[in-house]
């Protein structure tokens, strides 16, 4: 089959990384893909957020499966559009993609269906938000109730703090995302990533993960959109998997539906675990960047027949295979992210190194120009190693990092510390 994936991060090379190595994919095109996938698949200049552009690709290039990578497309109503012409599709509709664009229309979807969560309130304005953390306290987290790159969480340690993110969400730091914000009570405990395959009815669990989303060492410094991730995630037990599916995932589903906007496609559920109990943080709509490169690295080939059950609506036969291994994942950044950074610098030394089962560099932000490959992003590369221990996962992926000479990049020495 001809199968187009949309987006251009690392998410989208992890999957094309997959995808490929099935023997049913035949043809495989990335739109608009980066330098990383050239050897994978034909990339193509394509505007990923109009359904009429991707249907018209589909239709010259024969594409029997769109993957849809990114949330903005999803939110932009591109699987709606594919779907209406007749195409296969993987990711959820606009209405059903609202679990990631709305904050807000989460925690309702929560509160109706009863699964547990952080307590909360919904604000258009900022002066009723001040009185209202004055009158919570600190610690609270502070939240643009759109979609907003994964920068609009702020969790806020003092009072100030949190006054000053309600500023900043209200002034326009987030632009339209940031036109409600949405306050939570603060969660203690460790956070894990659970991923779900779900086709509208059924679903199926396909891997844990633990990300590291502050820039510095022991878990310090501004969030990001994640410097590096491992799986399996040991907090996340199979009987915690099991209650998370019963309490939370399950009904959500079953609550979409009955809202007559069932959900088809990949349920990233952000869970925090405290005392052997999980309540839900947020939920994305797709494969998590870099969970998704640790996942890729542990499923295979395998990744594409569940994607394609889900999307044809037969997840309650599918099952998943896995292998006692584990993957991890080392983000490489240009300096200064995920503040001011510089594009262009120049990175060498990739050619040299090992593409197997075992290690693989995937690419978030290159390109290439006269012939060498530059940085084009904040998170540029992620090296990702497997193995039968997460010791030899982190080995492996630690090799691949120290071995990119990139002097305008920077990486933690520390992912995995704390399952390590």
């Amino acid at each position: 089959m001809n199968i187009l994936i949309l987006g251009s991060g690392g998410r989208e090379h992890a999957l094309a990384w997959a995808v490929r190595q099935n023997p049913k994919c035949d043809r495989l095109f990335v739109a608009p893909g980066n330098a990383g996938m050239e050897p994978l698949a034909r990339l193509a200049d394509l505007d990923i957020l109009s359904g009429a552009a991707v249907i018209g690709f589909c239709e010259e290039n024969a594409i029997d499966l769109v993957i849809v990578g990114p949330e903005a497309p999803l939110a932009a109503g591109v699987a709606d559009d594919l779907r209406a012409a007749g195409l296969l599709v993987f990711g959820p509709s606009k209405a059903a993609a609202m679990l990631e664009a709305s904050k807000s229309f989460t925690k309702a979807v929560c509160d109706a269906c009863g699964a547990p969560t952080a307590a909360w309130a919904r604000f258009d304005a900022a002066e009723p938000a001040r009185d209202y953390i004055r009158a919570q306290g600190a610690p609270i987290v502070i939240k643009a109730d759109g979609l907003a790159a994964g920068k609009g969480v702020t969790v806020a340690m003092t009072e100030a703090e949190a006054i000053a993110a309600v500023d900043d969400a209200f002034g326009g730091a987030f632009g339209a995302a940031g036109a409600e914000v949405v306050i939570e009570e603060f969660m203690a405990g460790e956070e894990a990533s659970f991923f779900i395959l779900c086709d509208g009815t059924d679903c199926l669990p396909i891997g844990t993960a633990q990300d590291h989303k502050r820039v510095g060492e022991g878990d310090s410094g501004p969030n990001t959109g994640g410097m590096g991730a491992y799986s399996p995630a040991p907090v996340l037990s199979q009987a915690i998997q099991d209650a998370v599916m019963a309490e939370i995932v399950r009904p959500t589903v079953a609550e979409m539906a009955r809202r007559g906007t069932p959900f088809q496609g990949v349920l990233y559920a952000g869970l925090m675990i405290e005392d052997g109990r999980a309540r839900l943080v947020e939920y994305n709509v797709r494969f998590g960047d870099p969970e998704c490169q640790v996942l890729m690295m542990r499923l295979g080939a395998q990744a594409l027949d569940l994607i394609l059950a889900c999307a044809e609506g037969r997840l309650r036969d599918a099952s998943v295979t896995w292998a006692e291994d584990h993957a991890l994942t080392v983000v490489l950044a240009a300096k200064g992210y995920p503040g001011a950074y510089e594009k262009g610098s120049e990175i060498r030394g990739l050619e040299a190194l090992p593409e197997d089962s075992s290690r693989m560099v995937f690419h978030a932000g290159t390109a290439r120009q006269d012939g060498a490959l530059v940085a084009t992003g904040g998170r540029v590369l992620a090296a990702t190693g497997r193995g039968a221990t997460l010791a030899q996962a982190h080995e492996r992926a630690y090799a691949l990092a120290d071995a990119i000479d990139w002097p305008g990049g920077f990486y933690r020495r520390d992912i995995g510390w704390r399952a390590l």
